[in-house]
């Protein structure tokens, strides 16, 4: 039996092309296109019409994919969401991450990429690339070498939210100069470059769940 999967974008050349794309794919069938978030849950009215996957754009008029993600992530739980975007820049793919994407992917990703990310993220949960993440991700694949302190394990889960550095250091009652100094270590002995690191650290590691 295939997944079933909806293709959320505004752009409907693209969105039909996507979608040719998977139906090509063994393991998937495509069950209908959508302009936008909104189109997406007023379909979802009807149980029938409630897909294993949903691959979806980020910038959409009426309700955007990282809105559509967290209403899904609320009240679809068990959909799976894989994010197709332009978009690079760190605090976007963090927000899409938070908001419970499971994978995240450029436009242009090659064919194979993107038939190995829908498995993925169906079998394993998630899937995201190097090109995307810009970090070393062997870290999120081997044993850590060096254990986590109690602090440093909180300021990893506090990093996971959308809370400025000034904030978790409110939070955690130190100053700003601890928590750079909690940063710097934490990411030193996982061997990651930013919080886009700590985050897919996080979810792997069952600190954090989108």
């Amino acid at each position: 039996m295939k997944y079933s999967v909806v293709v959320v974008d505004d752009h409907v050349l693209l969105s039909q092309a996507i979608g040719g794309l998977v139906e090509d794919f063994n393991k998937f069938q495509v069950l209908y296109l959508c302009n936008n978030g909104r189109e997406l849950l007023d379909k979802f009215a009807n149980p029938n019409n409630v897909p294993d996957l949903v691959l979806m754009d980020i910038k959409m008029p009426i309700l955007n994919g990282i809105e559509t993600a967290e209403i899904l992530k609320k009240e679809f739980p068990k959909v799976k969401i894989l994010a197709l975007s332009i978009e690079e820049d760190e605090y976007t793919i963090l927000k899409m991450l938070r908001a419970g994407a499971s994978g995240y992917l450029m436009k242009d990703t090659k064919k194979d990429i993107l038939e190995k990310a829908l498995e993925e993220v169906m079998e394993n949960g998630y899937y995201y690339t190097n090109t995307v993440t810009q970090i070393l991700m062997d870290s999120l694949e081997n044993e850590i070498d060096t254990e986590l302190k109690e602090k440093e394990i909180e300021f990893i889960k506090l990093a996971c939210t959308d809370m400025s550095y000034k904030e978790i250091a409110k939070t955690m009652c130190c100053s700003y100069k601890t928590v750079e100094g909690y940063r710097d270590a934490v990411h030193k002995k996982l061997k990651i470059k930013n919080r886009i690191g700590l985050v897919l650290f996080a979810i792997h590691h069952n600190l954090f769940t989108p």
